[in-house]
């Protein structure tokens, strides 16, 4: 089977790369070339998706055994495991060290400090007046500052932090040599803190990891690092340039838009619509090995292969989303991948939901005739999308 080059084109503004979809409907799993060298397998159809990411024949610590030939969608691969590069039963055995730390009734909790720190801001936007970037004034501040609280790292950091999970999230917009260096330096950060801990516990998620390696041997010290990294990163880039993303889509669709502004019960339902719909990933991602023959669409994956997914596609999936291509927030059957599935399923996807619900709700409410201001540029060469900056007015 002739391969394709993988992405297949450079990520423009929060647009589906159409090839994605003709691929899903003419050959669903199919031959690629990766950027960095490498052939694989990309799978784009819904059930084939799942089936990845669920079934453990498909194995991502694979990807770390000594002398694997792993296609390289990034320049730097990861070379140490990390609790993204596990197979159960040591991914079990990490994941359930925070699990409860993001339970749906304790972020159900955090909801009243999420609305605290939303109202802060919006009435600093408010104070201010127009013309206001919303990136810095809401998308990055509320994130951070529930990922600090949480896990006991300081918010006046956060201009260090934030410089390096920029680099430590690239691909092509900063130097290989720079975006090791970043990875290098959060490890530097969080091994200070976890030394911090250990002298002064508090009432935060950190010091449980500390406790965890230090009075129950149950990580390494390495993984509490790096852990802690994961944990710090993850917990807001994803939600920041989602909150950007979101309200740029709303902003340009006015019928949606007036429809929450209309009816803000549907807010819940909209964040979980807009979840499906939106690209956020730029990447190939992480790959994973098959362990054993596989068979997907009627393709046979031999054992050592690679094979990646694309969740954006199995999104858009026709055999299971009615009219894929439309924002509705009244589709009572929404079962998107944007989270995950199986045991990597996104640990803090309740957490995700929560923050966007009561970002999204707020500002809409509070600024019923926000609009943009200008044209919206987007970051390139990253793993996430999203606004550089979002100017509005109302």
């Amino acid at each position: 089977m002739e391969s394709r080059s993988y992405p297949f084109t450079e990520p423009d503004d929060l647009v589906l790369d159409p090839g994605l979809l003709e691929l899903q409907r003419d050959g669903p799993v199919a031959r690629v070339r990766l950027p960095f060298g490498g052939e694989a397998w990309l799978a784009t159809r819904y059930d084939d998706v799942r089936t990845v990411l669920a079934d453990p024949a498909f194995s991502r610590a694979a990807v770390l055994a000594p002398g694997a030939d792993v296609p390289r969608s990034l320049p730097d691969m990861p070379t140490e495991a990390n609790i993204l590069s596990m197979d159960p039963p040591d991914h079990t055995r990490l994941r359930k060290l925070v699990a409860k730390g993001f339970t749906l009734r304790r972020t159900e909790r955090l909801r009243e400090r999420a609305q605290e720190v939303v109202d802060g801001l919006l009435d600093a936007v408010e104070q201010q007046g127009p013309p206001v970037d919303l990136v810095e004034a809401l998308a990055m501040p509320l994130p951070i500052t529930i990922i600090c609280e949480m896990l006991g790292v300081p918010f006046e950091d956060r201009g260090r932090f934030r410089a390096w999970s920029d680099a430590a999230v690239a691909i092509t917009a900063f130097r290989p040599e720079e975006i090791v260096a970043a990875n290098d330096a959060l490890r530097d950060y969080i091994a200070g803190l976890v030394v911090a801990k250990r002298a002064d516990p508090a009432d935060d998620m950190l010091s449980e990891l500390v406790a965890a390696h230090d009075d129950e041997d149950r990580l390494t010290e390495r993984e509490l690092v790096s852990f802690g990294v994961a944990l710090l990163v993850a917990g807001h880039e994803t939600t920041a340039n989602q909150i950007g993303n979101f309200t740029y889509l709303l902003l340009r669709a006015p019928d949606r838009l007036a429809e929450l502004r209309d009816d803000p019960s549907l807010v819940p339902a909209a964040v979980e619509e807009l979840l499906r719909f939106t690209p956020l990933g730029s990447s190939a991602g992480f790959p994973r090995i098959a362990t054993a023959d596989v068979e997907l669409s009627g393709v046979r994956i031999a054992a050592g292969e690679a094979v990646f997914v694309n969740n954006l596609a199995a999104n858009r999936d026709p055999s299971v989303f009615d009219r894929p291509d439309e924002v509705d927030f009244h589709r009572e059957h929404n079962p998107h991948l944007t989270f995950g599935h199986g045991a990597h399923h996104c640990v803090g996807a309740s957490l995700a939901r929560m923050e966007l619900q009561v970002a999204i709700g707020t500002l809409l409410k509070r600024f019923p005739s926000l609009r943009l201001d200008g044209d919206v540029a987007f970051k390139k060469g990253r793993l996430i999308r999203g606004p550089q900056a979002l100017p509005v007015r109302w």
